[in-house]
C-alpha cells in the first residue's frame, strides 16, 4: 500500500522539483491507483449499506416530517411577515428558503424576520432545526450499533458449534 501511496502523490511534486518533461507529467496518470486504496474500506461500505437498507422505513419517515416541518414553518412566517416585508416573504414558496436556510441551521442571512413575533417564530424555528438533524443521527448511530454488535456476535461464535 505504500508504494501505491507514493506513485498516486509522486507527479504532484514533480513540478516543483524542476522536473518539467512531457513525458515525466504523464505521470500524473498513476493518480489513477489510489483507487486501489478503496478495497480498504469495502467492508466499512459494506457496512453502511446494510444499516441504510435496513433503517430506510425510519429515515423516510424523519424526511417526511422534515418536510412537513418545513411546509409549517413558512406558513407561518409567511403569514406573520408578509405585511411587513411583502418583498422578502412574498408567498409560502418563496418563504421557504428562508425555511430550508434555518431548519439546516446555515441561515445565510439574505432574508430574515424583522417584527417581534417573527423573530421569535424565527428563534423557535432554527431550535427545532437543531433537534431535526439529531433525529435521523439517532436513527444511524442505533443502526450502526445494531450492526456493529451482530458482527460481533458472529465473530464470538464457534465455526464448528455455531454456538
Amino acid at each position: 500500500m505504500a508504494i501505491i501511496d507514493l506513485l498516486a502523490i509522486l507527479p504532484f511534486y514533480l513540478p516543483f522539483v524542476g522536473v518539467d518533461l512531457r513525458l515525466l507529467r504523464m505521470l500524473r496518470l498513476l493518480r489513477i491507483f489510489r483507487l486501489f486504496k478503496i478495497a480498504r474500506y469495502l467492508k466499512a461500505l459494506n457496512l453502511m449499506k446494510r444499516v441504510f437498507s435496513k433503517k430506510k422505513e425510519e429515515l423516510i419517515i424523519a424526511l417526511i416530517f422534515t418536510i412537513f416541518l418545513l411546509l409549517i414553518a413558512s406558513t407561518l412566517m409567511y403569514y406573520v411577515e408578509n405585511e411587513v416585508q411583502p418583498e422578502n416573504f412574498s408567498s409560502i414558496p418563496e418563504t421557504m428558503w428562508w425555511g430550508i436556510a434555518t431548519l439546516t441551521t446555515v441561515g445565510y442571512g439574505d432574508i430574515y424576520p424583522i417584527s417581534g413575533l417573527g423573530q421569535i417564530l424565527g428563534g423557535v424555528i432554527a431550535i427545532i432545526g437543531i433537534g431535526l438533524f439529531a433525529l435521523p443521527t439517532g436513527i444511524l448511530a442505533a443502526g450502526f450499533s445494531e450492526e456493529l454488535s451482530q458482527v460481533k456476535l458472529k465473530e464470538n461464535n464457534c465455526s464448528t458449534c455455531g454456538k
